[in-house]
């Protein structure tokens, strides 16, 4: 990570802004870097200074921090190695897959540089510096009552502050991410790296040991960890990917500590988590509950099922699918514990009550009463109209991302649209000679991960599900189409998927997508449909920008009153910026009478193996290993066992996959990849009780390394 400027420095420790707030009995925490002298890590057991962490203008340990794609992961060596999540590594896994070289299922050992794949789609960002631009965003939106017309405003404003960093500094990425809602924006800036490569990729059965049987759940006993290598042009400069450019150096890179850690030993985390909505009112909890979650994970649950079926017989399809698969059933199964969480600790009455005394707060106080006095009654009028059209809102924004082929025909009409506006047919071809070769890149993405069986199928559900609903939920798009049955609306999608030309690659390309003549001629029901659906998402979408509007005043103004309430600053919602968290090595009491410790051990995956389920299949070299109790230096002592995952009471969400775990002195002990089911509700609520994260523990790394994948290179380039 590059240097943070004194000035900007200055802005973040010296000015009362939007990162203060007081942490000194935290029962949560995500902390900006800003904010980690408030923290009280020397209390809770940091044994090295904050500095050594961050410190403005000096190496610390945030410039061995990365963002891998949507996880975070951290360099391990001067030459550029990356440890992160085996699931993080998985689409560029399975990207370089084939049927006969089964990266994936076989994993995948690079045992020089010359040796190392391309990992396609992944991006390695690192964060050069911040600054507070709340003031600049609200100060243009002072006297801005209509909503469209503030959240417009905000929109343009953040982006017109991202152009004028990136017009200053070519090298970087600018992005304004919203800390608080309507309340305050930070400006990051990021060096991004473009060649990432595959160094070591542990095989299937280890990196996913347990699979979606054991996802979010403890006890765990997967091997989720993967290397990856940043590369940059000889001059050190970000590039693409070429065989000359060369290993990265990074001014900072973690010390992996092959002693591990004990139970209640203080770590902390470093990592980009993604979302958490934690300073939302009571509807807003309602709406996950009642219609986001349960709709989103009963869709995905039935795409999987269409991809498991297209792909049992078929190597080829089932490794072009696997990815959607993954984060299908990632999500799935994350909206589900949610769902429990939701429901187990009653957490929508409990925000009524909270939401409820804070109006009587606002009520009582005559000054609050004139600025604030019609808020939480504004807040539930927003979500009733949320509510009345959620439904719809919900099939709309799934349908285009469900049927693949819809994608494409989406790209394939905006650059009819755009030819269409050439003068002449001469400008046309011209034109359509300029962009063909990135349309068809844009499309090889998504035929990469297409089938049309389940498109066909997965189209079938969504139109017949579409055309059930009714009134302020009724699919408006349908209406050109006079479809009068769920059965007629099923089989419009699947006669227009099956005879469209779009469905077959090869043939689109060749017959279709040869000439501006050719594509402009070319036209089908899917691409009518498409057109359609497209003409009611932007109407909506203008509706949606409306309410992003009103929601943005509402909920500055909810922050706003509820500081003022509680006589205090909150940590900022996780936003996909860099945070820390902290806490200890710490088992659980999921239920009455049981206890989860803090660590399991390889003993346990030979008896899950015992249960002859796939997904519990293990290498033979491990029984071997560890039958001959052949642990190297990576056993702990008081289990006589190598220790395989770790449990900890740290604040982690989404986007902290692959995060390093760090001991007292900001050594790597762990790989931070899942939390516990009942943790899966940390987005909306965290509560020492029962929020548990966990990661697969450095004794397994370096036991697998060097035991099983002969894989010593690994250990010796990280100092072992």
């Amino acid at each position: 990570m590059q240097m943070i400027s004194k000035k900007i420095v200055a802005l973040l420790f010296i000015g009362v802004g939007v990162f203060n707030f007081s942490a000194s009995s935290p029962d949560e925490g995500m902390f900006p870097l800003s904010d980690l002298n408030r923290a009280g890590l020397k209390k809770a057991g940091l044994k090295i200074s904050e500095k050594d962490i961050y410190n403005p203008g000096q190496v610390g340990l945030v410039d061995a921090l990365v963002q891998v794609s949507g996880c975070s992961g951290s360099f391990v060596s001067p030459n550029g190695l990356i440890i992160t999540n085996h699931h993080c590594a998985f689409s560029a896994v399975q990207l370089a897959s084939t049927p006969e070289q089964n990266y994936l299922e076989n994993g995948f050992v690079a045992n020089n540089q010359q040796q190392e794949i391309e990992a396609k789609g992944l991006t390695i960002r690192i964060t050069d510096s911040y600054e507070d631009v709340s003031k600049q965003l609200l100060d243009a939106v002072a006297n801005v009552t209509d909503p469209l017309e503030r959240i417009n405003i905000i929109s343009q404003k953040r982006a017109e502050i991202a152009r004028k960093a990136e017009s200053e500094d070519p090298t970087i990425k600018a992005e304004v991410s919203e800390m608080f809602i309507g309340k305050s924006y930070v400006l990051f800036k990021y060096k991004t790296i473009s060649d990432v490569r595959l160094v070591y990729i542990p095989r299937q059965d280890i990196g996913e040991f347990g699979g979606e049987t054991d996802n979010w759940v403890w006890p765990r006993h997967t091997g989720d960890f993967s290397f990856l290598r940043a590369y940059v042009a000889p001059d050190g400069s970000p590039a693409t990917y070429s065989t000359n450019n060369v290993p990265y150096k990074p001014k900072k890179h973690l010390k992996v500590n092959p002693k591990g850690v004990s139970e209640n030993d203080f770590v902390f985390i470093l990592g980009y988590p993604g979302r958490t909505f934690r300073h939302r009112p009571a509807a807003y909890l309602e709406y996950q509950q009642n219609y986001l979650l349960p709709y989103t994970s009963e869709l995905y649950d039935f795409q999987n099922n269409q991809m498991y079926l297209a792909g049992k017989d078929d190597k080829a399809t089932e490794l072009a699918l696997a990815t959607r698969i993954k984060r299908n059933a990632n999500v799935m199964k994350n909206y589900r514990g949610k769902l429990k969480g939701l429901r187990n600790i009653n957490l929508v009455a409990s925000k009524e009550k909270e939401d409820q005394a804070l109006n009587t707060f606002i009520q009582s106080k005559a000054d609050l009463k004139a600025k604030y006095g019609s808020l939480m009654q504004d807040i539930d009028a927003y979500y009733d109209v949320i509510f009345s059209d959620a439904e719809r809102e919900l099939w709309l924004n799934n349908s285009t991302s469900s049927i693949r082929l819809l994608q494409v025909a989406d790209i394939v009409n905006q650059f009819q649209e755009a030819l269409a506006k050439q003068p002449s047919a001469t400008r046309q071809q011209e034109f359509f000679d300029l962009n063909v070769e990135n349309v068809k890149k844009q499309l090889d993405k998504i035929y990469e991960s297409y089938n049309l069986q389940v498109d066909k199928n997965i189209g079938a559900y969504m139109f017949e599900t579409g055309h059930e609903l009714k009134d302020k939920n009724a699919i408006s798009s349908f209406s050109n189409f006079h479809f009068t049955s769920k059965e007629q609306a099923s089989s419009f999608i699947q006669n227009a998927l099956d005879k469209s030309k779009l469905n077959d690659r090869q043939v689109f390309y060749s017959k279709v997508l040869n000439s501006s003549s050719s594509l402009m001629t070319y036209s089908d029901d899917l691409l009518n449909y498409q057109k359609a659906l497209f003409a009611e998402l932007t109407a909506f979408g203008q509706e949606q920008k409306r309410r992003d509007g009103v929601l943005n005043k509402l909920m500055g103004d909810y922050v706003a009153v509820k500081e003022l309430y509680q006589d205090k600053n909150f940590v900022p919602d996780a936003n996909s910026t860099l945070r820390l968290t902290f806490g200890n090595i710490k088992g659980y009491s999921p239920a009455d009478a049981t206890y989860m410790e803090p660590f399991t051990k390889v003993q346990g995956i030979i008896e899950k193996g015992n249960s002859d389920l796939p997904e519990f299949k293990y290498p033979e070299t491990i029984q071997t290993a560890w039958l001959a109790k052949n642990f190297g230096p990576y056993a702990m002592k008081d289990m006589n066992d190598v220790p395989v995952n770790i449990l900890y009471n740290m604040d982690t969400t989404g986007g902290n996959s692959g995060s390093p775990i760090m001991n007292a002195y900001g050594e790597l002990i762990g790989v931070n990849f899942d939390r516990a089911y009942d943790a899966t509700i940390n987005d909306f609520a965290w509560n020492e009780s029962y929020s548990r994260s966990i990661g697969v523990d450095i004794r397994y790394v370096l036991w697998v390394a060097d035991k099983i994948d002969n894989a010593q290179f690994i250990l010796k380039e990280m100092g072992i």
